[in-house]
């Protein structure tokens, strides 16, 4: 749905709370179409964004899987890779 949110399940380290609640805000924004809610809007989005975190770590930490952890560096080298061959280099 929006390209900012990033798969956070199965790697190695887990999720971070910070990477959890940036998946809810960048969720949130994009559903309200909003990046910034006014002052009216402002408590009822801020509550969402803390809701859907909370909701995404219950999620994230339910899941079961056999699959072997992903490594963070090297899924970023694979995105990197799928990114240059998408655009070409930048320049």
């Amino acid at each position: 749905m929006c390209r900012n949110i990033r798969q956070l399940y199965n790697f190695e380290p887990a999720a971070t709370s910070a990477e959890v609640e940036a998946a809810a805000l960048q969720y949130v924004r994009k559903v309200s179409g909003s990046t910034k809610p006014s002052k009216a809007n402002e408590a009822a989005f801020n509550e969402a964004v803390h809701e859907i975190a909370h909701i995404t770590q219950h999620l994230l930490d339910s899941l079961v899987t056999t699959a072997p952890a992903k490594n963070r560096d090297e899924e970023a080298a694979k995105a990197r890779a799928r990114s240059l061959a998408r655009f070409g280099a930048a320049g």
